[in-house]
């Protein structure tokens, strides 16, 4: 794992489309228990490294009720982007991931994460690309049918602040989808001997 984490590092695949050069970000382990799947990083995590470093984060952390110290313990769970550098800025927001980075990497990375019991699918990009054709049409629609995509994958919307107004909308998420995640979260994160 320690090699191909290097090789990640100083891939240079897409450099020359990346407005702020490449600087992969992603945290992975043999031990981590929980891989999850965003979109790329934003340009505050891009400037600090480390991943999630963000009010999105923030919100993901608190979705998922896991402190810092677990969130970024590899050991628990693997932070892996469906492009790993930042993509740079578009009309609404930032750019979609690269897609060179899922194929190139994703399957190598889990192939060396043989305890990965849950993949949390962040947004479109990340729902699309692991469930293909499960993919309901909208993402409001594939969120709301979470649990057909269980025990393999738990599927979420992105926490951005622009999606607070989804939030609003979609009630039903923070009562019945978020209070399943937190439970299994909890479930594979709590150590064998509690």
């Amino acid at each position: 794992m320690e090699k191909l984490l290097q090789q990640i590092a100083a891939c240079q695949v897409c450099s020359h489309f990346l407005p702020l050069g490449a600087r992969p970000i992603i945290t992975a382990s043999p031990k981590s228990k929980i891989m999850i799947v965003g979109q790329a990083p934003g340009l505050a995590v891009h400037q600090s490294g480390i991943p999630w470093d963000d009010k999105s984060g923030d919100k993901l952390r608190q979705w998922l009720q896991v402190d810092k110290q677990n969130f970024y313990d590899p050991h628990q769970i693997a932070l892996v982007p469906m492009g790993f550098c930042y993509p740079g800025k578009g009309k609404s927001g930032d750019l979609p991931p690269r897609k060179d980075c899922a194929p190139l990497w994703h399957q190598k990375l889990l192939d060396r994460m043989p305890e990965i019991k849950l993949t949390i699918l962040v947004g479109q990009y990340a729902q699309r690309y692991y469930l293909g054709e499960r993919t309901r049409r909208t993402l409001t629609e594939t969120v709301s049918h979470f649990e057909d995509y269980l025990p393999g994958y738990f599927v979420l919307p992105h926490p951005s602040p622009r999606n607070n107004i989804w939030q609003a909308k979609n009630e039903w998420f923070a009562q019945s989808v978020l209070s399943k995640l937190q439970t299994l979260v909890k479930d594979i994160l709590q150590p064998a001997d509690s």
